[in-house]
């Protein structure tokens, strides 16, 4: 694994990468030993990546195992742990290396276009207590991921909201922040109509 947390998402996307190489399959631990576990912003870009592309994270099951993982860092996160813990048999699920290549071979595309519009600014929106709050966003997200399954697109959408929180942290991006949070509310009302307005 590297010193440094990735900076932008393309360094995500290619610590992802370094993971797969040479592997008929990857675990979980396995990426995230290479995507830095130690830092909140990185772990969420991760899940949300896979999430918000059709290959890997429309998999019956794969939005709700991420969520897991998601809700677990964002507790320790909210309780003042300086390091996450992961239990073991989150950390040894593992998927086709080939699914997870081909996500990013999707991923990559925009993901350039995205790090162009990533710099640091409204800093005070992702550091500090703010980051507090975009861990408690993250964790009801991950609560009603589940829900996303049987909502066609919703669990993309959520994926795209945790992305987008990521990237603001480790970028220091407050209007990314913003724009995760209509994600965000955007997910709750696809939910909120599906289950109650449809």
């Amino acid at each position: 694994m590297a010193d440094t947390n990735p900076k932008n998402l393309e360094q995500v996307l290619e610590r992802i990468d370094q993971a797969t190489r040479d592997r008929s399959e990857v675990s979980l631990g396995e990426v995230m030993e290479e995507v830095g576990h130690r830092s909140f912003g990185p772990v969420l870009v991760f899940t949300g990546v896979i999430m918000s592309v059709p290959v890997v994270g429309d998999i019956p099951g794969v939005p709700t195992l991420l969520a897991l993982v998601v809700a677990l860092v964002a507790i320790q996160l909210l309780i003042g742990r300086k390091h996450f813990w992961l239990p073991q048999f989150l950390l040894r699920r593992s998927v086709s290396a080939d699914k997870v290549c081909r996500t990013l071979g999707w991923a990559r595309k925009p993901a350039a276009f995205i790090d162009r519009g990533l710099k640091p600014r409204m800093t005070h929106l992702a550091r500090g207590a703010e980051a507090r709050v975009i861990a408690a966003i993250a964790l009801c997200i991950a609560a009603i991921t589940p829900l996303t399954e049987v909502v066609p697109f919703s669990a993309n959408v959520a994926g795209a909201a945790l992305t987008a929180y990521g990237l603001a942290l480790i970028a220091d991006d407050g209007l990314v922040a913003i724009i995760a949070s209509a994600f965000a509310l955007a997910i709750g009302l696809l939910l909120g109509y599906s289950f109650l307005g449809g």
